[in-house]
């Protein structure tokens, strides 16, 4: 590639992609780790949610969308989503070798390290669970921490449609985290990207003593490092721009995006 074609793909976007809006949490990570960068970020709230998807469905979804990300120039794409990365990535390398391409994977790793010996809790869609991805995930970490899956159906819905901090998530999570608390907890792993939106309140329903993990910061450093490695990190020294797209195409999902996008 000639110095000109290289100086001129640094200031290319990145492309974000994610099932509808929990992406959003992931990109919040990028921006903090690359403030340089500018985004481009796709959510395909059309036909969210992934996890109860086939994974073929998933797959060809995910595909379809980073191509057009790839079309309108993204110099990288992070998948920011546990369901489309276990579906489509390792297909999407091999499609696409020199693309700096990153995807997401529940947080086991850093929480077998932290805490060895712990009783972490996995909470994550249906469908992540079930995939043979998340199984050797979990199957790698087995003898070091003790992991309890925890299939999360519905739980996704609540941050597409904004609801973040009502009495029924409330109810719902207490209902969900009870299942699993025959003894204590030490850990969670927020297996889905819409999940740390609901943070807070995992949180205040867990307990303090709980350590709560995210893949979100070690999926930017990570993007942050392949773009390094190919020379096309953006010079420029003033705050990136964030454009937001969703499928379903009205103001409100953009509205929800960009509310999401600047949530303390």
């Amino acid at each position: 590639m000639s110095t000109d074609n290289l100086e001129e793909l640094r200031k290319h976007p990145i492309g974000v992609f994610d099932s509808g809006m929990g992406g959003i949490s992931v990109l919040r990570e990028l921006v903090k780790v690359m403030p340089y960068e500018d985004f481009i970020y796709f959510g395909d709230s059309a036909n969210a949610p992934y996890g109860t998807k086939p994974t073929e469905v998933i797959r060809d979804l995910t595909i379809r969308h980073v191509e057009e990300l790839m079309q309108q120039g993204a110099k990288g794409i992070v998948v920011a989503c546990n369901t489309a990365t276990s579906a489509a990535v390792a297909v999407l390398r091999k499609m696409y070798p020199e693309l700096p391409l990153v995807g997401i994977e529940p947080a086991i790793k850093p929480a077998a390290v932290q805490m060895p010996g712990a009783r972490i809790v996995v909470m994550a869609t249906p469908m992540t669970i079930r995939q043979e991805k998340f199984r050797q995930l979990m199957a790698s970490y087995e003898d070091k921490i003790s992991i309890v899956p925890l299939p999360c159906p519905g739980l996704m819905e609540f941050v597409e449609r904004g609801d973040l901090d009502g009495e029924d998530l409330r109810t719902y999570l207490q209902e969900l985290l009870g299942a699993v608390s025959e003894k204590p907890i030490d850990g969670i792993v927020l297996g889905c990207t819409h999940y740390p939106f609901v943070r807070k309140m995992i949180q205040e329903i867990a307990g303090d003593k709980v350590t709560i993990y995210d893949g979100g910061p070690g999926t930017a450093r990570e993007m942050k490092r392949r773009l390094q490695e190919k020379d096309l990190l953006n010079p420029k020294t003033s705050q990136g721009m964030v454009h937001f797209f969703n499928s379903r195409d009205t103001q409100e999902e953009i509205t929800l995006c960009e509310a999401l996008f600047s949530r303390k």
